[in-house]
C-alpha cells in the first residue's frame, strides 16, 4: 500500500494492521517513502497512540529486515528497561541478566547506548572490553561457556538506522521508542521488561499475551522502568497481576541517591563491578536481587515463588557466581 493511502487511513481514524506496519518497515529500508511522508505517519500514530498490531507489525518488520540471531538454546531470558525514566539509574538490568546467569539460567541480553542517561547496557558491556558480535558461532559460544550472550542493537535491527537522523529531528518520543524491548533478534521465549507508567504496562502485556511468551512487567510506582524499591511496585505476569512493597520480600525501602549512576559511565561500570564482587551499598544488592528474582520465576513459569528466587539470586552474588559468570563472559568476547 501506498505511503498516501496509509496517511489517509490515519486521517479517518482508521487502525493499520498488522501486516500494513511490517510493510512499512520494509518500505522504510528500501527508502520507499518520502521522509515528509514517515514524519506525518509517526506524528500521526503518536497523537492518537498505537495499537497493538501496530506495534506488533513494526516489530515484525524490524525483525525480518535485521540479522538474525539462531541461539543453541530452547529457553533464555532477557530483562531490559524501555528507558527514558530519566532516572539516571545504574545499569540494573544488566547487572540483574549476569546474576541470572550465576545462577545458572540461560540469558540473551538486547541492549543499546545510553539514550536518556549516563550508561546504557551497551555503555557498561564496552566499559569492560567487551568486542560486539552478530557471528552466530561466537554468541553460542558466549551462551554456552558462561549463560550469557549480549546483543548489541546496534548490529541487528537495520531498519534503525533509516529512521535515526529522523528521530532526532523530531524530537519527540516515537513508536521507535516503544520497539526496543521488542525486537531482540533472538527472540527469546521468557522476557522481564521494566516500564515507566501503567499505560505501558497495559500495552505491553497485550503485545506478549499475542506472542506467547512468558513475562514479567514491572513498574515502580514512583515512575522508575524497574523494580527500584523506592516505593510500591507493580508486577503483571502470565499468572498473575499485583502491587507489592519491599517490605513485602523483607527488603527495606532503598534511597534514591544509591541507584543513581553517577556522572560518568566509569562510575556506573564501578556500581556493576561492585554487585557482582558483592561490595555494593546494601540498596544496590537488593535491587539487583529483586529484578533477578523476577527474572528467574519468568524463567522457572511461575513454579518457584518470590522469596525462593530471592535467595538463588542472592546465592548467585553472595557464592561468587554471578561474577564468575561474567568473568567467563569477558574472556568468551573480547
Amino acid at each position: 500500500m501506498e505511503m498516501k493511502n496509509i496517511l489517509a487511513k490515519m486521517l479517518n481514524h482508521e487502525e493499520l494492521t498488522r501486516e500494513e506496519t511490517k510493510n512499512i518497515i520494509i518500505g522504510i529500508t528500501k527508502e520507499a517513502y518520502p521522509e515528509a511522508q514517515i514524519a506525518a505517519l509517526l506524528t500521526a500514530l503518536q497523537m492518537r497512540g498505537v495499537s497493538v498490531d501496530e506495534l506488533l507489525g513494526f516489530r515484525d518488520g524490524i525483525l525480518a529486515t535485521g540479522v538474525p540471531v539462531k541461539l543453541d538454546s530452547d529457553r533464555y531470558v532477557d530483562v531490559v528497561g524501555t528507558g527514558g525514566d530519566q532516572k539516571n539509574t545504574f545499569n540494573i538490568s544488566t547487572t540483574s541478566c549476569f546474576v541470572i546467569a550465576g545462577a545458572g539460567y540461560k540469558v540473551a541480553k538486547h541492549g543499546n547506548f545510553a539514550a536518556t542517561s549516563v550508561s546504557g547496557a551497551s555503555n557498561v558491556i564496552k566499559n569492560h572490553g567487551i568486542v560486539f558480535t552478530a557471528d552466530n558461532a561466537k554468541l553460542n559460544r558466549s551462551l554456552e561457556g558462561s549463560n550469557i550472550v549480549y546483543l548489541h542493537a546496534q548490529l541487528f535491527a537495520k531498519a534503525m538506522k533509516f529512521v535515526g537522523p529522523l528521530r532526532k529531528a523530531l524530537q519527540f518520543p516515537t513508536v521507535f521508542n516503544l520497539l526496543g524491548p521488542l525486537v531482540n533478534p533472538s527472540r527469546p521465549k521468557c522476557q522481564v521488561l521494566g516500564v515507566a507508567n501503567l499505560n505501558q504496562m497495559r500495552l505491553y502485556q497485550q503485545v506478549y499475551q499475542k506472542l506467547g511468551i512468558d513475562f514479567a512487567i514491572v513498574n515502580s510506582i514512583d515512575k522508575y522502568d524497574e523494580i527500584s524499591l523506592t516505593g510500591d511496585f507493580k508486577v503483571a505476569t502470565n499468572n498473575y497481576e499485583k502491587v507489592f512493597k519491599p517490605a513485602d520480600f523483607g527488603f527495606e525501602l532503598t534511597k534514591p541517591e544509591e541507584l543513581v549512576a553517577g556522572a560518568t559511565q566509569e562510575e556506573a561500570a564501578r556500581i556493576f563491578d561492585n554487585v557482582l564482587e558483592n561490595k555494593a551499598l546494601p540498596g544496590q544488592k537488593n535491587v539487583v536481587m529483586i529484578n533477578a528474582a523476577f527474572g528467574i520465576q519468568t524463567m522457572e513459569k511461575g513454579k518457584k515463588s518470590i522469596p525462593e528466587c530471592i535467595e538463588i539470586a542472592r546465592d548467585s552474588i553472595d557464592s561468587g557466581k554471578a561474577l564468575a559468570a561474567f568473568r567467563k563472559f569477558k574472556e568468551l568476547n573480547q
